[in-house]
């Protein structure tokens, strides 16, 4: 194999920390081509789908990807804006955000670059923007504050199989999950709290997920169970009594049983017993994306009026709110510990004197052997 070097570097390159930011990913466009591209490289993922690969290749290229794009793409056009993808647009934001807040807390410089799992920008172009910048420290941050095998997971598949074709690894951190991460509860509390203020308290809130199918719970992903435990966290903080919230699963695909209760049929069920007002937060999402604006607020607020329901109201995402953007610097401060980036006794002076008498050493014992 030939291992890729960093075209960049010398040895009087000055190195850095380098922050992967990523999220699921987006098509590129509203169009049944591009979401036809983006969910073949989605749901060719192993970890997104566990079938026979043979199996699911004839489902995959022979059903789904002849069916499926014209609908989403319908979908996606609901949410596009003239910034494009929401979740991109928003996901740059995070991405600012994070850089403004860190660079005023941090010694040391460091470069931040967003990818996305699937389609565009990708993990092996973030990656390449940091080996050109000299990250010799690469921190990954996946927006998922649950932990799953197909999302957590599958990044760190990403990102590995990457690495792998590079010379000079960088050392590697990940951040795994924050479920219960105080500063993220405390997040989401303040975001219903302040919702609730200028839009009133409902009978039920409802803490929407993204599903998962129940045989990959059964198989020991923890997903579910920090799904919940972030829940209990927030209707805790906000002393909520048991029959004022309830967790439900959304986004279900395919024939086979996937977590419930179902957000849909949830909802359908609450109205047609008499719940007027209900309250939908989809904590797990970082950022809003077709699975919340068009999914919860169009299709699912639908269902609940029809059945019965009277007012439905979506709580928008943390996305590049103020207390987001501060916990997930947090979060970056806590697992960059001991990185000379981050450390107080950062000393610019000193180390750039240290990368010049390193450069005449290095030219020395290769070109003026004698």
């Amino acid at each position: 194999m030939n291992y890729k070097a960093n075209p960049e570097y010398k040895h009087d390159s000055p190195s850095c920390t380098g922050i992967l930011i990523t999220n699921l990913g987006t098509p590129d466009e509203p169009t049944a081509s591009s979401v036809r591209k983006y969910l073949s490289e989605f749901l060719s993922d192993p970890r997104v789908i566990e079938l026979p690969r043979y199996l699911w290749w004839l489902v995959l290229h022979g059903i789904i990807l002849r069916t499926r794009p014209s609908r989403s793409a319908k979908a996606y056009r609901k949410i596009w804006t003239e910034s494009g993808s929401p979740l991109l647009s928003i996901s740059k934001k995070q991405v600012l955000g994070l850089q403004k807040i860190l660079t005023k807390k941090i010694q040391g410089p460091i470069r931040i670059e967003l990818s996305m799992r699937y389609g565009n920008p990708s993990i092996k172009s973030g990656l390449k923007k940091l080996q050109e910048s000299n990250a010799n420290r690469i921190l990954i941050l996946p927006l998922y504050p649950q932990y799953s095998a197909a999302t957590t997971g599958s990044t760190f598949d990403a990102v590995t199989n990457e690495l792998k074709k590079w010379r000079w690894l960088p050392e590697i951190r990940m951040v795994n999950h924050y479920h219960d991460y105080p500063d993220y509860i405390d997040a989401l509390k303040n975001s219903i709290e302040e919702y609730w203020k200028h839009n009133g308290r409902p009978q039920k809130l409802i803490f929407s997920f993204h599903g998962l199918p129940k045989h990959y719970f059964l198989a020991g992903d923890p997903y579910h169970c920090e799904c919940h435990k972030t829940a209990r966290l927030v209707a805790e903080k906000l002393k909520l009594d048991q029959d004022e919230w309830l967790v439900t699963f959304q986004s279900r695909f395919g024939p086979r049983e996937w977590l419930k209760p179902y957000t849909d049929e949830t909802l359908i069920s609450l109205a047609e017993s008499g719940v007027k007002n209900i309250n939908i937060i989809c904590p797990g999402f970082s950022a809003d994306c077709l699975e919340t604006l068009e999914e919860i607020d169009i299709q699912n607020r639908e269902f609940f009026i029809k059945a019965g329901g009277e007012k439905f109201n979506y709580i928008p995402a943390l996305n590049d709110d103020g207390d987001h953007i501060e916990l997930l610097s947090n979060i970056i401060l806590k697992h960059t510990n001991g990185w000379p980036e981050f450390s107080k006794n950062w000393d610019q002076e000193k180390i750039e004197t240290e990368l010049s008498k390193s450069k005449e050493r290095a030219e020395k014992s290769i070109y003026n052997k004698n």
